[in-house]
Parts: C-alpha cells; structure tokens; sequence
C-alpha cells in the first residue's frame, strides 16, 4: 500500500504540468499582445536557398519570393548538377521573372556532411548583399514576407529574426496531428522560452540576420557538420550579445509529414538532436507531459473527485493554449476541428520522448547519422566505429 504521504507528493508533482500550461498562457498573451510595428527600414537583401530534391509545388513556392512587395533583392538558389527536375524549375523561375535578379549555383564545393548548410556558406560568399535570408526550400511566403521580417534589423541590437511556420495542408491524418503538436506543445514551448531567457534559436523556414552577425561566430563553415544548424545560428548570435527577434508572422511550409512513419521520423530526430544539445531542458520535459501525470494521478488516488479535477484541469488547459496560439496569436482558421487531436499528440510526444533516451543515431533525408561531440558522423563511417 502507498502511504497517503506519498499519494499526496504524487499528486502535488502531477500538478507541476498545470503550472507550466499557465507559463505558457501567460507567455503566449504576452507575446502575441504586442505592438509590432514596421519601420521604413527596406535594405537590399539577398534571399538565399539551399536545395536538395524536389519539394511539392516547388514553382510555386519559389515564385513568392520574386513577388515580394520590396525594392531591391535577389536570389540565390545552390542546387546540384544532378537534380535535374530542380534545375528546369528554376530555369522557369528566371525566364518567368525577367524583373528579378536571380542566380542559381551548382554545388556546395564542401564535403561536409550537413549539405544544407554547406551550400548555405557558399550563398553567403556569393551574396552581394549584407542583409541575408536563410530559409528552406519548401517555404511559401506572402508578399509582405520581406518587409516584415527586414524591418526589426534596423534596431542595431537586434542580430536576427526568425518566424513562425504552419503547414500548408493538412490532408492526412498525420499532417493535422502535427499541425496540432506544433501550436499546442512545440510553438508552447518556444514561447516560454522567449518568456524567460529570450530567443536564442532560429527556426530553419525564415532566419534573417547579417553577413557581420554570421562571421563573429565564424561563420556557417563552422557548423556545417552539426546538426540544428538553425538552432545553432539563433543561439550563436545571441551569445554573441545579440537579440534574436521571434515575429509573430508565419510562412508556410509546403513538406509536410504524410504518415505517420514520416512524423515520427521528424520528431524522433529533432528529440534526439535536443537530447545532445540541450540534456537538461530535454529531460525536464518530463514535468510538462500533462496528460502522462493526469493518468498517474488517477492511478495512485482512486477518486472521482480527483479524475474529474484532473482530467478536466488538464483539457481547460491545453484547450486553451491551443486557442491562445493558434487561433488568437497565429489567427488558424478551422483550427478548432482538430481540438480532438491534442490528447492523442500528447500521447504521442511522450512515446517519442521515451523513445528518444534508447536511440543512438538519427535519419536525416536519406542518411543515418550518429551525433559525436556535437557532430554528425556517418553510420558506417570509420569515424563512427571508434
């Protein structure tokens, strides 16, 4: 039998979450109820895109970036010779918009492993600009996408500005629970941190900064075989002495997760990648799993007074995180339709999350990698047999 001193230290630890979701509903109301406004501040700029394989709607995706609403900009794509479906489309891209000045590279002339940031490095050499943005291939964006993402640099003390992302679609199962495990838990997260040490990541759809902010950490070249290369940029700037600048604005993210299978995959990575970057914030994640410690609470004090105060504590506030993020802040549409999913993503977070202790490498496009030191090594590599 467990004593009824210790049914009572369960249930007061069961109730740790509940003060987290009222951190995250402050922070979100916080966050979402400033004024941002935007400065007539509209540098040229240089847009640059990393690209490897085809992206779904991948014209598309890269035409709104030649309809942006801003005076002088161009655009940098580095793809490889052999993507030849990609090459054809960014051939359209040129000949469709005559107005913009466009530049496709081919190759990173790197070997790193991380490809991505690799050829990221070579389109910071090649920027004619100062002012550049990072931003991954699959990303959409409004034409107000430059200015507003722009406009925060003219504050000298502001090194970076990153912004939010939604899928595009969400046909299938999977692509609306993660849709609803972003805005309820991953983008909850993000605001509690804001809340209380400020922004010190980048989120890899949108990451404006500068050319001068990149090279006082050494520039990308020094993180090209890291992964969280987006995390890695915002956290360098600002222990730099930097700000990093969170908008509330969302750009659209057009790959999304299509199964299950995918959504694990992604989410398994981005655990264990936060395991090696960050162990302690990744363990404390076990005192926000609101729905794992209603479930203990139950177990260790068999009551229907209990169940319901728990049970109900628990979606009041997970509901309305979910309507403070994604409805008032993000402005959702049709978001309430999916209110059903956040139980199950919870359930889910928490699988990934246990699973995340057991696993030793992770897959990334079509590689396994072990993490070393803060490294990607190959999976068969020698290095990664030492």
């Amino acid at each position: 039998m467990i004593s009824n001193f210790a049914v009572s230290a369960v249930l007061v630890v069961a109730a740790i979450p509940f003060v987290y979701y009222l951190i995250v509903i402050f922070s979100s109301w916080r966050f979402f109820s400033r004024v941002v406004t935007r400065e007539g501040f509209t540098p040229p700029v240089s847009i640059l895109k990393p690209i490897r394989g085809l992206d779904p709607e991948a014209y598309e995706n890269f035409a709104s970036f030649c309809r942006q609403d801003y005076p002088e900009y161009e655009l940098l794509f580095c793809v490889d010779q052999t993507d030849l479906a990609v090459v054809q489309i960014l051939e359209k891209i040129v000949r469709d918009f005559p107005e913009r000045r466009v530049r496709i590279l081919f190759g990173s002339g790197s070997s790193a492993l991380n490809d991505k940031v690799a050829k990221l490095g070579r389109l910071v050499r090649e920027a004619r600009n100062e002012i550049v943005i990072m931003g991954d291939s699959d990303v959409r964006v409004a034409p107000d996408y430059l200015r507003t993402v722009v406009a925060p640099l003219v504050d000298p003390h502001v090194g970076a500005t990153t912004c939010f992302y939604v899928p595009a679609y969400r046909e299938t199962f999977a692509e609306n629970l993660q849709k609803v495990g972003m805005i309820s838990d991953f983008y909850a997260g993000l605001l509690v941190g804001w809340q209380l040490e400020g922004i010190r990541f980048g989120l890899g759809p949108s990451i404006a900064t500068s050319r001068a902010r990149l090279a006082e950490f050494g520039g990308l070249e020094a993180i090209e075989n890291q992964p969280g290369d987006d995390l890695l940029v915002g956290r360098l700037i600002a222990e730099h002495g930097h700000r990093v600048e969170l908008l509330p604005y969302t750009v659209k993210k057009l790959a999304g997760c299509h199964s299950l299978r995918e959504l694990i995959d992604k989410r398994l990575r981005w655990m264990v990648v936060m395991r090696q970057m960050r162990p302690w914030g990744h363990l404390g994640l076990l005192l926000t799993q609101g729905l794992l410690w209603v479930l203990v609470a139950i177990a260790v004090r068999r009551s229907v007074a209990v169940g319901l105060g728990y049970v109900g504590a628990y979606l009041f506030f997970r509901i309305l995180i979910t309507w403070s993020i994604g409805v008032r802040g993000l402005k959702q549409r049709g978001f309430w339709k999916d209110v059903a999913l956040i139980p199950v993503w919870d359930g889910f977070a928490f699988f990934i999350w246990v699973r995340s202790f057991f696993r030793r490498t992770i897959r990334w496009r079509d590689g396994e990698y072990f993490i070393r030191d803060g490294l990607l090594i190959s999976v068969g590599s020698g290095a990664a047999e030492k």
